[in-house]
């Protein structure tokens, strides 16, 4: 049973309620536009680029009055964002090279990625598919059959990622339904689902989603994308303890992001609390280099040498994978110490 303390709206709900206006934003945390950088100019240029969405939720767990406040970093719009940067494009990981379907990538051998939607429950702002044209790769019905007879073309593949936008803003009839169309391939062994739903809307891990899960013949991963300790609340952690009696293997993904977590003392914080909740740390991503966020980036130097830090401080096992994903390549980089 949920904790009386923790509220329990419908997950859609709650997407519909997400905040959309950068300055209702700061006013809820009451929070004085004019001391951002850039100022009010500021956010309504970021805005302009990218739409601000931030459900209530995650607001709760910001606190008011700090416009320092790591999680309201990753989603408030700033003038920054229109600012060139050479090296930083729409497209830093040359999606459309292995995009041979609409709504399938297919960049490493044994596995694809689906987009399943082209709706996300929060826009970050150093989102790598921030410019990704969703519009172009959506899973219509008609392109069911043509994705299941792309999958037997290649046998190899064993694995399918749910991805996006994010997968879980699908309706669970939707992502249900297309679950059991793969299934009939007896060559896929796991599911993988990369959200960041669960961290924004806790409510999303519901009923109807965790019997499909737990009905599937599948080995069902999911990865979330948590880049804060702060991100972990009581809700999510309710949420986590669901998933994990329901047999999910949990993992978790963070991006290294200037003034948000680039301390090897708050990553260190972030993986503890993460397999307190039984929450495998898997990766540390270097920044994709997208147009609008290159004010998130982080050297490599300086990524290594918290990298190196962060080694000293926890048992092997806690620390994630530090990567740099480069397009056309057959995995992703380690960028070592």
């Amino acid at each position: 049973m949920i904790p009386k303390t923790i509220e329990t709206h419908h997950w859609s709900d709650e997407l519909k309620r997400a905040v959309g206006d950068p300055l209702a934003l700061c006013q809820q945390l009451n929070i004085n536009p004019h001391q951002l950088p850039g100022g009010i100019e500021g956010l309504k240029k970021g805005q302009q680029l990218f739409k601000t969405l931030v459900p209530h939720p995650f607001i709760k767990l910001m606190q008011p009055g700090n416009p320092l406040d790591p999680l309201l970093l990753q989603v408030l719009p700033l003038g920054a964002e229109g600012q060139e940067t050479a090296g930083f494009v729409t497209d830093p990981l040359q999606e459309h090279s292995c995009n041979p379907l609409p709504g399938l990538i297919h960049k490493y051998a044994t596995r694809v990625l689906l987009t399943t939607s082209g709706a996300c429950a929060v826009n970050c702002r150093y989102c790598f598919r921030r410019h990704f044209p969703y519009a172009q790769n959506s899973l219509s019905t008609g392109g069911s059959q043509a994705i299941l007879d792309y999958l037997q073309k290649h046998p190899k593949i064993n694995e399918v990622i749910f991805s996006g936008g994010d997968p879980l803003a699908t309706p669970d009839t939707r992502l249900a339904a297309r679950v059991k169309q793969l299934e009939n391939l007896p060559q896929l062994k796991r599911l993988r689902i990369h959200t960041r739903l669960p961290v924004v809307i806790p409510s999303r891990i519901n009923q109807e989603f965790l019997n499909w899960i737990k009905a599937t013949r599948l080995t069902v991963i999911l990865v979330l994308h948590i880049n804060h300790p702060q991100e972990m609340g009581d809700e999510l952690i309710h949420a986590l303890s669901l998933l994990t009696k329901a047999g999910v293997l949990l993992l978790n993904q963070s991006v290294l992001l200037a003034g948000i977590n680039d301390q090897a003392s708050i990553l260190a914080e972030l993986s503890e609390a993460l397999f307190a909740q039984k929450v495998m740390p898997y990766y540390l991503h270097a920044l994709d280099p997208v147009e609008g966020a290159a004010h998130f980036a982080v050297g490599d130097k300086q990524a290594r040498q918290i990298y190196s830090e962060l080694l000293t401080e926890l048992p092997g096992f806690l620390v994630p994978k530090l990567v740099r994903e480069y397009p056309n390549q057959p995995a992703k980089t380690p960028l070592g110490w």
